[in-house]
């Protein structure tokens, strides 16, 4: 507590003034933690002062707000470079980062609790740099970073905004943030130096000579445990090939609570488990109202992560970059809305960056100097989609997608995009749309490059200096 009290003065976070009359004072708390290793060891005790946020009026003591997240697949993506050139990676955190943003607004909050000023005992504090708790502090931390990082010559990435980029000739480095758990001068900030990538965002990272190996299993068996399924019956999918539920089948949970918090869980871990990306989806769609027939499918779920704990995706080096995408819908499978599930997955070379059925709209691979020597391969199972692709014939029943099909067409026009047609049994995108038979699914999950840990640390990895990697945890 001295040791965050000390650095919340040495930071001249506020100013002792007289409470005035009508203001809002936000109380605050002390809130103790400890951070733990990668291994689940005891690393440190940590003693934070947060401020009770939601006290704050929108418009008069906050306006915007922002949390800085970097995306997964922009993770992914870096990894898979830097494996391919054996580029070192680090990751440094930043003491007391939220203490860096200038507030523009005039916020009061409460002396902190046991180190209340014996001489000025009725003051309050008058902030004039955010602290843990407010609305505001993500969003002027994350501003007071990108203007030191900008000012060193980096360019922030349109694809994520939470990526940063230096390119000197032929130097290189990749700056990826999460909120505050990464800096980059000590002469802006105060840091630590973590050392070679280890652990971030709960996954652990194992690397050797070649490959990156990602895994979240200490953080998978703490929904087991949670859902007293730590010695349950092991699934052998995480979905089953019945026909999907309606939302209203079966009786109301006494408490959704506890489904909302298992599937917010089980969403987490689909960061390195696609295999399990289309059955967490399909419980997320009932987090409103959930059901025993959907607590069935999510308990399903957690019985596959059980025999699947140490499952994770490898991200291996590429000798001529070039991506290949595998599309797939299950047309009108939703019985509810009769709407279709869409799900896609991309490929690196052989490593897996994206799974999603969200359309991405700009190029990261442009922004990260990566140039694409052949084109992009898109594999798709509907004969009719392969065929519009490269047909310049528009038809009355596609006009609601002309715009869609002119820039596919362009692509394959240009050489850039090939769309191919392949086989239901070989379209790895079916993992994101439907339930799939055990032998099936498995035989796709090893396509996914899913895979359990490699060996670690095999050969000495190359430091030339032309690329580094920081990620904040």
């Amino acid at each position: 507590m001295e040791h965050e009290f000390r650095a919340l003065q040495e930071n001249k976070t506020w100013v002792l003034v007289p409470r005035p009359s009508g203001a809002r004072v936000i109380t605050g708390k002390w809130v103790f933690k400890h951070k733990l290793n990668a291994d689940g060891s005891l690393e440190r005790y940590k003693a934070r002062w947060v401020v009770r946020g939601f006290n704050q009026r929108p418009g008069i003591d906050f306006s915007e707000t922002f949390s800085p997240v970097i995306k997964p697949a922009t993770i992914r993506t870096v990894l898979t470079l830097i494996a391919t050139h054996t580029w070192p990676a680090h990751q440094l955190d930043v003491s007391n980062a939220f203490l860096h943003g200038n507030l523009s607004e005039q916020v009061y909050c409460q002396q902190p609790t046991g180190f209340v000023d014996p001489q000025r005992p009725n003051d309050v504090c008058l902030l004039s740099r955010s602290l843990y708790g407010l609305r505001q502090a993500p969003r002027v931390w994350f501003e007071h970073f990108t203007k030191h990082v900008i000012s060193l010559g980096f360019v922030q990435s349109r694809a994520d905004t939470s990526l940063f980029i230096l390119h000197n000739s032929s130097d290189i480095a990749y700056l990826l943030l999460y909120m505050d758990d990464m800096i980059f001068s000590r002469h802006a900030f105060a840091v630590k130096d973590m050392g070679p990538l280890r652990y971030f965002l709960g996954t652990e990272v194992h690397r050797d000579c070649h490959d990156f190996f990602l895994n979240k299993a200490k953080y998978a068996a703490e929904p087991l445990d949670r859902a007293s399924m730590s010695n349950c019956k092991i699934a052998t999918t995480p979905a089953d090939t019945k026909s999907k539920p309606f939302s209203d089948d079966g009786k109301l949970i006494a408490d959704a609570s506890d489904y909302r918090s298992l599937a917010g869980a089980l969403q987490y871990l689909t960061l390195t488990r696609p295999d399990i990306a289309y059955a967490v989806q399909q419980v997320c769609l009932h987090m409103h109202a959930p059901r025993d027939t959907h607590m069935t499918m999510l308990k399903r779920i957690l019985r596959y992560v059980k025999g699947t704990l140490h499952l994770g995706i490898q991200l291996c080096p590429v000798t001529t970059p070039f991506i290949t995408a595998y599309s797939d819908a299950d047309w009108a499978g939703c019985p509810d809305t009769r709407r279709s599930t869409s799900g896609f997955c991309v490929f690196l070379g052989d490593s897996l960056i994206l799974w999603s059925s969200k359309r991405q709209t700009t190029n990261l691979l442009g922004e990260l100097k990566i140039n694409l020597p052949k084109a992009t391969v898109a594999f798709c199972d509907n004969v009719s989609a392969v065929y519009m692709s490269h047909n310049p014939v528009h038809h009355r029943r596609t006009k609601h997608i002309e715009l869609d099909i002119h820039f596919v067409r362009e692509k394959v026009a240009i050489g850039q995009l090939r769309v191919h047609h392949v086989p239901s049994s070989r379209q790895l995108a079916d993992v994101f749309t439907k339930g799939l038979p055990t032998s099936l699914f498995l035989d796709f999950w090893d396509n996914l490059t899913v895979a359990t840990p490699t060996s670690r640390l095999r050969g000495v990895l190359k430091d030339d200096g032309l690329t580094s990697l920081v990620i904040a945890l």
